[in-house]
């Protein structure tokens, strides 16, 4: 089993696959920590489903779906933020209204568009063998900046996490920074895609942030161990794929679940 995965180190799709995956494990790592805590982790499923629908447009156009995902998604997501601030819905209810709308636009389009079901499937599941350079620039890209922004407004996403309303008191625009950490979700979301599907996308998000928060024993190392969970789970679930012929994006949430749940009975032990 060893030498065919050490053979398909030495493809180029494989090690697009692994630079992208782990660039975007990065990102949703970061910004899972800050989600998790702010009990609003379920975004990243509504923002998928939101994804679904902007792709089937795309493809329905003839347009790159990222150039058409990328600006809705992100409008979405700030919907969804007005929508639990200004009206009687909490988030989680703004974001169940959000994935039945966005799947329920993905379906009718996919049953009158015609002829792209089958490459609208793959962004269902994931597909992250099919990477192209462009996306793995992208991922880097975005990597990059989700890691500057955290590491800019480290003290203010902190403080809006654990306590909002002292935040505010403290001085600190925690609207502006609710809309930073969501617009870099939105981001996140529609690159992730490509990584697991726009099914388990929210999974990427979740798992690594949980396991860590199980385990670590102050918030930096949460971060730290989370991204480390993140990075593990897709480079193990990208060549246990690849050994086994199984679909990539299952591999990597299961990989997840393996670590959460050594996280889960550690915590337990201890």
């Amino acid at each position: 089993m060893i030498s065919p995965i050490i053979d398909a180190l030495h493809y180029a799709f494989i090690q697009r696959a692994l630079l992208a995956g782990c660039f975007v494990a990065v990102s949703c790592a970061f910004l899972g920590v800050f989600l998790v805590l702010r009990r609003f982790a379920m975004i990243g499923d509504g923002l998928a489903h939101v994804s679904f629908a902007t792709i089937a447009i795309g493809l329905v156009l003839n347009i790159t779906p990222v150039f058409v995902s990328v600006p809705l998604v992100v409008l979405a997501s700030l919907g969804v933020l007005k929508l639990s601030d200004r009206s009687m819905l909490y988030g989680d209810a703004a974001i169940g209204l959000l994935s039945a709308m966005g799947v329920a636009t993905g379906i009718l389009i996919a049953s009158v568009g015609g002829g792209f079901n089958i490459d609208l499937f793959s962004y269902l599941f994931g597909n992250i063998l099919s990477i192209s350079p462009a996306e793995v620039w992208l991922s880097v890209l975005l990597s990059l900046l989700v890691i500057g922004v955290v590491k800019f407004f480290y003290h203010d996403l902190f403080a809006v996490s654990f306590d909002e309303d002292h935040a505010r008191v403290s001085g600190i625009r925690a609207g502006f920074i609710n809309r930073v950490l969501i617009i870099l979700t939105a981001l996140t979301v529609v690159l992730g895609i490509k990584v697991v599907g726009t099914m388990l996308v929210s999974s990427l998000i979740i798992f690594p942030a949980v396991s860590a928060l199980f385990v670590a024993r102050n918030f930096k190392a949460v971060i730290l161990l989370a991204t480390l969970f993140a990075v593990l789970s897709v480079i193990v679930g990208i060549l246990i794929s690849y050994a086994f012929n199984l679909p990539s994006g299952a591999a990597i949430v299961y990989v997840n679940f393996v670590f959460f749940a050594g996280a889960f009975f550690f915590r337990g032990r201890s």
